[in-house]
């Protein structure tokens, strides 16, 4: 996991979105933000294309504009998409924050209970509830609210047949292929 927060951190100070010091709630609002995208994409019923975009990817060999043609194509906006989205944040700020984020493993993840036989809808609103739980943020180390937060997304990923870590992978590399602060976003 500390890999995964080091190349995500990495990347997000190279196209500026560092530059100026901006508090944990901001990170963690534009956490909610990717959460309410992906309720969005499922209301549309936007999921995402993988068989498409690797059989695309593995007729030939593709440059990076033909995997952007691709991840454009198959991929962005979908649920699962901004599901990678939402952990790139949380990893960022575990970067930025620097935060040992440790080892997990997929059956790390499948162990997980809870909120997972509740609707789409309801799930991520209670993921989005931890998140603003500022009682929980007061009695636990920021450290381990940043961990749960991550864990909980991803085990709920991993409850929906959603391998996180292949598309939080392929969006990286998207974000690394990207202009400087995406062509002009404010943050």
């Amino acid at each position: 996991m500390n890999e995964l927060r080091d190349l995500a951190y990495k990347n997000a100070v190279a196209h500026g979105w560092h530059e100026e010091n901006l508090s944990d709630e901001h990170f963690l609002c534009l956490v909610i933000s990717e959460l309410m995208e992906a309720v969005e994409a499922d209301r549309k019923g936007m999921h995402a294309n993988r068989d498409i975009f690797e059989y695309y990817m593995k007729q030939r060999r593709r440059d990076d504009d033909e995997f952007i043609y691709a991840f454009k194509h198959d991929i962005k906006d979908s649920v699962e998409d901004e599901f990678a989205d939402a952990c790139i944040r949380l990893l960022d700020l575990a970067g930025l924050r620097n935060v040992d984020l440790g080892e997990v493993t997929l059956d790390d993840l499948k162990c997980s209970e809870g909120f997972f036989d509740w609707t789409f809808t309801e799930s991520i609103f209670f993921l989005v509830c931890n998140l603003a739980n500022t009682n929980f943020i007061e009695t636990h180390s920021f450290d381990s609210c940043l961990r749960v937060a991550l864990m909980e997304i991803m085990g709920f990923c991993v409850k929906k047949d959603i391998d996180i870590f292949w598309y939080i992978e392929q969006k990286m590399k998207y974000n690394e292929l990207r202009p400087f602060m995406h062509g002009g976003k404010a943050y």
